[in-house]
């Protein structure tokens, strides 16, 4: 009784009768879901059309448009926002010839919306492009029931510390793996760049990894991503939450660990190339943190203490192999002399378009302080 209180009403409709519908045929139509980011920055909403016909790229998409109003991203006097069309995906809900499209959010004056940050990301990375950089984040979040409580925990008490849930297998040990494998399969047909998964540290806490992705492809696959892992949550009737610390006390909190490298840090001897680019950021740590979450380090200041895995928000540091520190060397780099370096800051909640550009305005563009450029005038 108490796990089935736990999940949503609407999970448990009868998903046979659904079935008959979705496999009726569409006679050559096509239904194009379009994604984007609200006004909480953390959010994403969808709405669906038809198109008369299968759209082969991005630019066979149109343009839309939405009620800013109801997203918290306009005022109702003046709230028709622009959904311009960047990525698109297969569907993995609605099967082929059907699409879900990634958009940019613009005002009604075609300027960026507060919180598209996709749209400066995209200038620095056309910006930087020549260094190829690369990336790849690690995705922690934490499946919660309806009612806001860790799924699959005791309704009144904790399950036991911390220990065996860590890639567990068992069903003492991990909860809602069939969640885990249907996003990992959803996010493969859709053409994510997912590349990995697993049980975390907390119990109900789970990773995955998407990347290598280049530029602006990885604040784009992410997003797709985490809006795929909402959809999938939503079927099994689940929530799933990014927030950074969901569990005060003696649990591990979720991150967004970023991986990255670029070409010269990939090749023979790029080990001085990784440091001097640690060197940078060590310099700019009050900046990073500042991107990191939405709310300019305050959701981290719950999550980076110096424990749990963790860096202490306060401090710069930077080792191989060391989980406690802001920056990881991975143990294979440090005995290649190449590779690639680990900033273990971001939160689970961050923004992967403001992550990735602060990386690159820090490390290539060399800015300094907490002020950044426009480079749009240049």
């Amino acid at each position: 009784r108490a796990v089935a209180m736990s999940v949503s009403h609407s999970s448990r409709l009868n998903k046979l009768v659904r079935e008959q519908y979705m496999k009726l045929p569409q006679a050559g139509q096509v239904q194009v879901t379009y994604v984007w980011i609200d006004g909480s920055g953390e959010g994403v909403r969808c709405k669906s059309r038809t198109l008369d016909k299968e759209p082969k790229s991005i630019e066979d998409v149109p343009e839309w448009n939405f009620d800013g109003s109801s997203t918290a991203q306009a005022e109702g006097s003046n709230s028709d926002m622009f959904l311009v069309p960047v990525c698109m995906f297969r569907d993995p809900f609605c099967l082929d010839p059907n699409k879900l499209v990634l958009c940019e959010v613009l005002k009604y004056n075609r300027k960026p919306a507060e919180t598209n940050l996709r749209h400066t990301c995209k200038k620095v990375m056309d910006l930087v492009k020549d260094s190829h950089p690369w990336f790849g984040m690690e995705q922690e979040y934490t499946l919660l029931g309806i009612n806001g409580h860790p799924y699959g925990w005791p309704d009144n008490g904790f399950p036991g510390p911390q220990g065996p849930y860590y890639c567990g297998v068992g069903a003492d040990k991990v909860y809602g793996r069939d969640i885990v494998e249907s996003h990992y399969k959803a996010c493969l047909y859709a053409g994510v760049k997912i590349c990995g998964t697993n049980a975390e540290v907390m119990p109900s806490q789970w990773e995955f990894q998407v990347g290598p992705c280049e530029g602006i492809e990885m604040g784009d696959h992410l997003w797709m991503a985490r809006f795929i892992l909402h959809r999938v949550c939503e079927d099994f009737g689940v929530v799933a939450t990014l927030d950074p610390k969901p569990m005060t006390g003696n649990w591990n909190g979720a991150g967004c660990h970023t991986n990255y490298s670029t070409e010269e840090m990939r090749r023979e001897g790029g080990l001085k190339h990784i440091e001097a680019a640690i060197e940078k950021l060590s310099k700019r740590h009050d900046y990073h943190i500042c991107v990191y979450d939405p709310r300019g380090g305050r959701d981290n200041s719950r999550r980076l203490t110096g424990h749990h895995e963790t860096s202490n928000i306060f401090e710069f540091s930077a080792g191989v192999a060391n989980r406690g520190a802001s920056i990881r060397i991975p143990r294979q780099v440090g005995q290649d002399g190449y590779g690639y370096f680990e900033d273990r800051r971001p939160a689970a909640n961050c923004d992967p378009y403001a992550v990735t550009e602060a990386i690159m305005r820090t490390t290539v563009l060399n800015e300094t302080g907490v002020e950044t450029k426009d480079y749009a005038d240049h």
